[in-house]
């Protein structure tokens, strides 16, 4: 899964998984976010799957 970061101007981390929409965080850690993230994007897959979705292989 691709995790892309980027430090805001007001010193707060966006992470977020290009390859599934809505999916991004901020927090106040580089390391926070990027473990936040994959929690979010683990949440949302499972969704799909529950719903018969499409899962997007990157």
């Amino acid at each position: 899964m691709k995790i892309e970061t980027e430090r805001e101007e007001d010193g707060r981390w966006i992470a977020e998984v290009p390859d599934l929409p809505g999916v991004i965080v901020y927090e106040d850690s580089k390391e926070d976010a990027i473990l936040k993230v994959k929690v979010l994007a683990l949440r949302v897959i499972a969704d799909r799957i529950e719903h018969g979705e499409e899962i997007i292989h990157a």
